[in-house]
């Protein structure tokens, strides 16, 4: 037995009966998927026929067996198969799982050859199974997947363990605490690409795991996800569908949240707000929010919030969250406490290549960084950086084009374009009315994506176009933001209050570019319509290229 093997029965007890004791599989390292017609459960043991035993008393909707076997599995590597299974199961979309969430004790360590398993078994054993029909995609469709890049049960850094660990910790002990007002508030900060948003997917699915069990402190709790961002909760709502424990009705936009709790006159347990950096701090009266805080709202109607915030990607004026702000609704809280997270986990990129672009967000321009595993390009039109877009996208999938906002772009179904400099080439603006999130269509590859489309998601290529309102200035060697220029003037309602306007506005456009730039997986291109700024990098480039 050289190659991976896939035994399956029915799921019955006259099934399990009939198998050989003598099967060397009964006292040995194995991997099986249990599934019915829209339900799936996937575990590993080392006492095969046991557990089916004990699966067939409780597993429901389940009616066949598949045992996934090969002669160099040991105990580590199943249990690593296991979980790299579930996530790639989420990823397909075929089953609903039935399986739980992975706790702290369940870290999955280093290993003998891990390397060996984690990849060339591990897609062996994923053909086989894609053979067998019981998957419906190949492997590369489903990494680039967001549902499968915020799965629920995606292996945690040890750093996001112990994240993890903290707030189920805070959540039990401050949902018990009683207050009239302003309930508890956790802040976990941390930058684009750090992973907020995964170990809060994890999280989430692990209170309401907990909600289900009577002898948790977390029973019964009535709890939502709340995130103010349309790409990302589609998302969170496929996960919703795929997962067992999780219910579409616990996922929210934070002003329908708001009003549908205020009109029922009650609390939540826990509330936890994804992306809270995009909360409003003013009213909007236009979007039914008539209260002067999202956050500070939130907190009156829950005992306990939890939220993910990089100051760093506000994108409006009225979600322009100062330190004083966050500083006052601490005070106001309950009780309240911090986290940061900060490894770099989106971006391969080696830190001279992140320095360069936090660089650019505070307006300086440095030589561009040499990264042989990271690919890091600026290019002379914008027609030439979509053609390589366009080429790692056949070869690697989802990479795509964006955009600053510098460019006219309504929602009256017409189409709008992003246009080079010297006129010759364009591309339209980004399609929004689409199930899946934008970067997921095919066709996406021919347009121009906006903030708005992948705050949030991964790309594995991203060519950022930087518009007009991105200037260079010769003489001082600097960047120049011209806030005029920039397109998005949603972005700039909600002056009141603001000391300084225009350097508000200027900090709306370079948290803007931040994000864009940090989109890449393995690459990031530019393109600038501003000559001074593309010569400039060019100019650099050139100069990098010859110290190789």
């Amino acid at each position: 037995m050289s190659a991976i093997e896939v035994i399956s029965w029915p799921f019955k007890q006259e099934s399990i009966s009939k198998i050989n004791n003598t099967e060397q599989y009964l006292n040995y390292p194995v991997i099986y998927v249990l599934n019915g017609n829209k339900e799936a459960y996937i575990g590993e043991t080392v006492y095969f026929k046991n557990r089916m035993k004990a699966h067939l008393k409780a597993r429901k909707n389940i009616d066949q067996i598949n045992l996934i076997k090969h002669e160099k599995f040991n105990r580590s590597a199943t249990f690593h198969l296991e979980t790299k299974l579930i996530n790639y199961f989420l990823g397909d979309e075929k089953y609903t799982l039935q399986n739980k969430s992975k706790t702290a004790s369940d870290f999955t360590h280093n290993y003998y050859n891990k390397p060996y398993y984690d990849q060339q078994l591990f897609i062996e054993i994923w053909q086989k199974l894609y053979d067998q029909k019981l998957v419906n995609h190949e492997l590369h469709t489903i990494e680039n997947k967001d549902i499968f890049k915020l799965s629920p049960f995606k292996e945690l850094s040890i750093e996001q363990i112990e994240l993890k660990e903290k707030v189920l910790e805070f959540c039990e002990k401050q949902v018990k605490v009683s207050s009239e007002e302003y309930g508890s508030l956790l802040v976990i900060e941390g930058e684009a690409g750090v992973g907020k948003s995964v170990v809060l997917s994890s999280i989430f699915n692990t209170i309401q795991e907990r909600a289900e069990e009577a002898s948790s402190p977390l029973s019964q709790t009535e709890n939502y996800l709340a995130v103010n961002h349309e790409e990302m909760f589609k998302t969170y709502k496929g996960i919703a569908k795929q997962v067992k424990h999780l219910k579409g009705k616990n996922f929210a936009k934070p002003t329908p949240l708001i009003n549908t709790l205020q009109k029922q006159n009650k609390k939540a347990d826990i509330i936890f707000v994804d992306e809270s950096h995009l909360l409003l701090t003013k009213p909007d009266t236009y979007n039914n929010f008539h209260g002067n805080n999202h956050l500070e709202e939130l907190l009156k109607l829950a005992k306990v919030v939890v939220i993910i915030y990089d100051q760093g990607q506000v994108l409006k004026l009225k979600s322009l969250w100062g330190a004083a702000a966050l500083e006052q609704l601490k005070r106001k809280s309950t009780y309240h406490e911090e986290y940061q997270l900060t490894n770099q986990f989106r971006m391969q990129a080696n830190d001279d290549v992140i320095n360069w672009i936090n660089a650019f967000k505070n307006k300086q321009l440095l030589p561009i960084p040499q990264d042989k595993n990271y690919e890091f390009k600026v290019f002379e039109t914008m027609e030439d950086m979509h053609e390589k877009i366009k080429v790692q996208n056949n070869e690697f999938g989802l990479s795509r084009v964006v955009s600053t906002f510098d460019y006219l772009h309504k929602k009256d179904g017409g189409t709008y374009y992003v246009n080079e400099s010297n006129g010759e080439y364009k591309m339209p603006w980004n399609t929004t009315s689409t199930k899946y999130t934008w970067a997921e269509k095919p066709e996406t590859v021919n347009e121009a994506g906006s903030i708005y489309t992948i705050q949030g998601f991964d790309l594995n290529y991203v060519g950022v176009v930087l518009g007009p309102s991105v200037k260079y200035d010769t003489a001082k060697d600097e960047i120049v933001i011209d806030t005029s220029k920039y397109m998005d003037k949603g972005a700039y309602t909600g002056t009141e209050g603001i000391a300084n306007v225009n350097e508000a506005k200027e900090k709306i456009v370079l948290n803007s570019i931040n994000i864009l730039m940090k989109r890449g997986i393995k690459g990031l291109y530019i393109y600038t319509s501003d000559d001074a700024l593309r010569n400039k990098l060019l100019e650099y480039q050139k100069a990098g290229e010859t110290h190789e």
